[in-house]
């Protein structure tokens, strides 16, 4: 009976060392690997005060390394659907991906039934905390600070959707996966994760009220204004609702790129044809298919994410007679599947 113990515990090391020496040939000088031992130290064996946020893919909690270097510990709760050369490669393919608004991939650790990620650490925690969290954690944002997270976090989901190659879709943004550094730059998180779970794990489901298309219709858009925003500038803060609204509009064909979304926020002097924005659509129950157009508005929804992939379509967003503003053709669709 000893025997066999001792020879399952050998077994189960000798599966740790392979699983940290195929990691250490498959990943790049851009990938750390970090043994599962020292990841424990570095959160303190992950105890409960070092967590510092959750979701689908995970627990994360902060680490400090032993050259005193602060990281995010993202262990990893669901099985991988693939194998671990395919699970290392693919964390290599991240790990190689960089831009100002996506956040860094530091290194992984796989040993035994472990995969933990390691990234680098946002001082700001998450938006979802800064704004959405318990008064202790609240941060009065001014609309400058917002705008700038707006149009950083837009930049960096273009670069995913039309720059990486090959092109990579989250399919899980929200307020607790855009991170925010000590200057409040917002930086994307989890993406590339989701090519490497089973889909009823990483695809979530969005559900939007419309109280925001309610409000445009009786021009009473500012009630959607944070209340503690006291000061801010009503025309932009307009615009950014509306071009929110045109990312959600029902018809997929209408909705604009990523690109443009960037372009549309960006400039100011842009004129909007708002004769061509249509009613917002409402996820209402699962298709069996799974051929479901999601949404990416929180409005009061239960659960919020959508994804983004190209699609060939033109829809006129700005208003053609303006000009200082030129024609924008939208080539996007949403789509979503149950979780």
């Amino acid at each position: 009976m000893f025997f066999n113990c001792f020879r399952v515990l050998d077994k189960c090391k000798r599966n740790d060392r392979l699983g940290q020496k195929e990691a250490e040939e498959i990943c790049t000088d851009n990938v750390r690997v970090f043994s599962y031992n020292s990841l424990r130290s570095a959160t303190d064996d992950f105890h409960p005060s070092t967590r510092i946020g959750g979701g689908g893919f995970g627990v994360v909690y902060k680490g400090v390394l032993r050259d005193g270097t602060q990281v995010a510990v993202k262990s990893l709760s669901a099985e991988s659907k693939q194998g671990t050369r395919e699970f290392l490669t693919e964390i290599n393919l991240i790990s190689n991906i960089h831009h100002p608004n996506l956040v860094n991939l530091i290194g992984c650790c796989i040993e035994g039934n472990n995969r933990i990620l390691v990234y680098e650490y946002l001082e700001n925690n998450s938006l979802a905390s800064v704004l959405l969290g318990s008064m202790s954690k609240y941060v009065p944002l001014d609309w400058s600070t917002r705008a700038a997270i707006c149009v950083g976090t837009a930049s960096g989901l273009a670069f995913l959707h039309e720059e990486v190659e090959p092109q990579m879709v989250h399919r899980d943004i929200k307020a607790s996966n855009i991170l925010l550094d000590r200057n409040f730059c917002p930086k994307i998180g989890d993406f590339g994760l989701a090519k490497l779970f089973p889909d009823n794990v990483t695809h979530i489901s969005t559900r939007v009220a419309g109280t925001v298309w309610k409000l445009r219709e009786e021009g009473r858009l500012l009630e959607c204004v944070d209340p503690y925003l006291t000061k801010f500038p009503e025309a932009e803060v307009i615009r950014f609702i509306k071009v929110a609204l045109f990312c959600t509009q029902a018809a997929a064909q209408k909705r604009p790129n990523m690109k443009q979304v960037v372009e549309m926020l960006s400039r100011k002097e842009i004129k909007l044809n708002e004769s061509a924005l249509t009613e917002p659509g409402v996820y209402r129950g699962v298709n069996k298919g799974g051929n479901h157009r999601g949404l990416g508005l929180r409005g009061s929804s239960s659960q919020e994410s959508s994804s983004t992939q190209g699609y060939k379509g033109k829809s006129p967003a700005v208003n053609q007679g303006s000009s200082s503003a030129s024609v924008i053709s939208f080539q996007s669709i949403s789509e979503v599947a149950p979780r």
